[in-house]
């Protein structure tokens, strides 16, 4: 396993689906909520795979740096700084990763 890259300090946790960080599922949906805690960024991350029924267990989401989810998902280091309230999707679009707002459909420039 290679070296995990620190892309942004101090980042702080995020609520992340374990069938991302198993690499079962691809990273899909981004959604930013108010942090509960001092070490909480508030970031929430979903895969392409995840049901309403296995994001209802608890035991499949898992709280890990965002470092350890941009090291599997680059494209998310363009979104750190997205207000509360963000809700994305990432899709690939002619072999570019771009985000797309998951209510309207638009674009989100990052």
């Amino acid at each position: 396993m290679s070296e995990l890259v620190t892309f942004i300090s101090n980042a702080g946790g995020s609520i992340v689906s374990k069938n991302i960080l198993s690499h079962k599922g691809k990273l899909r949906w981004c959604v930013r909520e108010e942090a509960i805690n001092d070490v909480d960024n508030g970031w929430r991350f979903f895969a392409d795979i995840d049901t309403e029924e296995y994001l209802s267990k608890a035991d499949n989401m898992c709280i890990c740096d965002f470092n350890t989810v941009a090291n599997i998902e680059p494209a998310i280091l363009a979104i750190y700084d997205c207000k509360v309230g963000t809700d994305i999707e990432l899709i690939e679009e002619n072999g570019k990763k771009v985000f797309l707002d998951s209510n309207t459909g638009e674009r989100i420039k990052s």
